[in-house]
């Protein structure tokens, strides 16, 4: 699996284009099954608004959904998909709720309107990259704590808090493919002692 990038957690945003308000609500999701749990907690949040338009684009299955959801043809949820694929996201859905402020906005208003309040949901969100990752922990006498540990930040490493029993349990989380110096320079402090490298995993990073 390749690297991908993404958004973390959940952001909203608001503008208002005559009168109108248009909501976009944005989430991270990884399966068709939290995209619709989503989409229905919005639908439920904002049941009496005009429309609930929305996209999303999953890394499973390479799944694609957009809805205009009442809105004239290719006006808001194509807007709001192109958005997403326009940041080169992934794994993230986007819930535009508009309530109608008495002004027809037109077909171009509202691929405007839409386009630009999903741009505002995602510039309030924070996008991550998820990476193969690698976690690299050891056991050091506590003479040589803060010497490895060192050696975790200048290694670039994402230091878990150290564990303190009798030694101190070590631990960082690095790039698959960037922890073999970090593992050389640990056995040379060490005289010898092997560093235990996890199997990849895939978190932002």
């Amino acid at each position: 699996m390749q690297d991908y990038t993404t958004i973390q957690g959940k952001a909203v945003a608001e503008i208002e284009e005559k009168k109108s308000r248009f909501i976009a609500n944005v989430s991270f999701v990884d399966t068709e099954e939290t995209a619709v749990e989503f989409l229905s907690s919005i639908r439920a949040m904002h049941r009496t608004a005009n429309h609930n338009v929305y996209a999303y684009v999953l890394r499973e299955g390479n799944r694609i959904r957009y809805s205009d959801d009442g809105e004239p043809a290719k006006t808001a949820g194509l807007p709001v998909l192109e958005a997403i694929q326009h940041a080169g996201l992934t794994d993230c859905i986007i819930v535009v709720t508009r309530y109608f402020g008495g002004t027809l906005l037109g077909t171009g208003g509202l691929v405007r309107a839409y386009t630009a309040s999903a741009a505002a949901g995602l510039a309030a969100s924070k996008v991550v990259t998820v990476r193969s990752c690698v976690s690299v922990q050891i056991t050091v006498d506590y003479s040589l704590y803060e010497r490895a540990s060192l050696l975790f930040e200048a290694a670039g490493a994402k230091q878990e808090e150290p564990v303190f029993t009798d030694k101190v349990l070590l631990k960082g989380i690095l790039p698959a493919g960037e922890e073999g110096s970090l593992v050389i320079s640990l056995q040379e402090l060490t005289r010898g002692l092997q560093a235990e490298v996890s199997k990849p995993f895939y978190l932002p990073f």
